[in-house]
């Protein structure tokens, strides 16, 4: 895996398949209020389409999945439905962390783990450690993780380190302390449920991402619908600044498309 390329000072690859998909997963709660059931219900549906969405990107071939799990503002939702995310968070990582390693999938997770449990801190870094060489797929989940939230703690981890910066700094002494410094900027940024914002996440990363809002909600986000993502993105032509008679022959991604699910990888 090569360092992540910055999309405002060099021009990245565009593959046709997308290198990275952040994905913000919305309407658990909505899905289950349409079947007549309670939200926790929505939630434990919500965490299977996360088991599909994790296999049918490694089958495409996307190297970088990242998800929205619990983001920082998620803390004002009812008590016992924060109680339920966190034991859902727990039992995931206890039944889903070998198969996640049995399948090379590197898991990580980005966010403020300070309101954590320390049995739910020992398991995710348990998990970090025993999948970190992992190379088919990095599965990260941003947990307790807000875009604002990120760009400070670089700041005050990379003035910690280096407080000579105070008199002024680049884009390469600031992205190395940002949560994903490990992952190239997404490509493709996907949200579930309707909402047409991206409520706080990845706010640096984002500058150069193609973003597609889908009304399916995330229980019923299977791999149709994510290669009708994937799709769109491959209709859009990525300039990074240029004019599209500046692209390459050929570079535009609307001459692919994906006809089944196994033409995709």
């Amino acid at each position: 895996m090569t360092n992540p390329v910055s999309s405002t000072l060099e021009v990245p690859e565009t593959r046709r398949i997308p290198r990275h998909v952040a994905v913000i997963m919305d309407g658990n709660g909505r899905w289950a209020r349409q079947r007549f059931l309670p939200r926790v219900a929505g939630h434990r549906r919500g965490a299977e389409a996360v088991r599909n969405a994790v296999r049918a990107c490694a089958e495409r071939g996307v190297e970088y999945l990242t998800l929205f799990a619990f983001s920082s503002e998620n803390w004002r939702r009812p008590p016992d439905e924060v109680s339920f995310l966190m034991q859902l968070f727990v039992v995931a990582l206890e039944q889903e962390v070998e198969k996640l390693h049995e399948n090379d999938v590197s898991f990580r997770v980005v966010g403020d783990l300070g309101r954590f449990e320390p049995k739910l801190v020992r398991l995710i870094r348990e998990a970090e450690a025993l999948t970190a060489g992992n190379r088919r797929l990095t599965l990260t989940i941003a947990a307790n993780y807000g875009g604002r939230w990120d760009m400070l703690q670089a700041v005050h981890r990379m003035l910690r380190d280096h407080p000579e910066l105070a008199a002024g700094f680049g884009e390469g002494d600031f992205t190395p302390y940002l949560a994903l410094n490990y992952a190239p900027e997404p490509d493709l940024f996907i949200r579930t449920g309707g909402e047409q914002r991206i409520s706080n996440f990845l706010l640096w990363q984002l500058a150069y991402t193609e973003l597609y809002f889908t009304d399916t909600l995330w229980p019923d986000f299977d791999a149709a619908a994510l290669d009708r993502a994937i799709v769109s993105y491959q209709q859009r032509e990525r300039r990074f600044g240029r004019t599209s008679e500046q692209l390459p022959a050929g570079a535009g991604l609307a001459a692919y498309r994906i006809e089944n699910p196994g033409d995709a990888a």
